[in-house]
């Protein structure tokens, strides 16, 4: 592990790679549901939103564009939720993730469609908040593109000598954990339909009572460069 990691307390790893896998359910599901839009992954509605509005499809447009605003909208919540109850963030923060996952769950139980990612977009973005230092996030556990940026980095390194040779599986165990909740995202719609979202918030809740279980072994923030 690199020193930032060996400073990170093993179960907040654990936690980390887990909510990748939470995020990649999400994201599984709401592009088998809707078309090809993301819950979480921002640059690929971004990329919708851009080809919406450069190849004049204004509906497309429209729900990336609304997609993209609620991600931020949940990320700025976080921030609110962190500041006001700071010492207990991270399970407040989970609960707030556990709720928007229910609203959506119950939504697309009660009318499914494209308000549904509004919430789970919100969701994925406050999920970000939950592992941060100094305001900052430290693990984007709802994209993977820094942590496969990570681990090259830390491959190039221990290919070089670099002493910690083993830096990379950590960011490799996130990568595979948001591959895993993709799998089982697909899996579960493909099943169950939009009934198979109610997974989510469940395994949400059991990370909220997780990290409860776990706040007094927690002396620190989340630190992974």
């Amino acid at each position: 592990m690199t020193a930032a990691m060996q400073r990170t307390e093993s179960p907040l790893i654990v936690i980390a790679i887990c909510l990748a896998a939470l995020a990649g359910f999400v994201d599984a599901l709401a592009f088998t549901s809707l078309g090809g839009f993301f819950a979480s992954f921002m640059s690929g509605n971004t990329t919708r939103l851009g080809v919406g509005l450069g190849a004049d499809l204004p509906g497309d447009a429209a729900v990336a564009g609304s997609l993209v605003m609620s991600f931020v909208s949940g990320v700025i919540l976080a921030s609110v939720v962190t500041r006001w109850r700071q010492a207990r963030f991270r399970e407040s923060l989970m609960l707030v993730v556990t709720a928007l996952l229910v609203a959506a769950a119950t939504l697309a139980s009660l009318m499914p469609g494209p308000i549904v990612l509004i919430f789970l977009a919100m969701a994925m973005g406050c999920e970000n908040g939950i592992l941060h230092r100094e305001g900052e996030v430290t693990v984007g556990v709802t994209y993977m593109t820094g942590s496969l940026v990570k681990m090259g980095q830390k491959l190039a390194g221990a290919l070089m000598g670099d002493p910690d040779r083993w830096a990379w599986t950590a960011y490799l165990f996130l990568w595979l954990g948001f591959i895993a909740g993709a799998v089982m995202g697909a899996a579960s719609h493909a099943r169950w339909g939009w009934q198979a979202l109610w997974l989510a918030p469940i395994a949400s809740a059991v990370l909220a009572f997780a990290l409860l279980r776990m706040r007094p072994r927690l002396s620190g923030p989340v630190m992974v460069h």
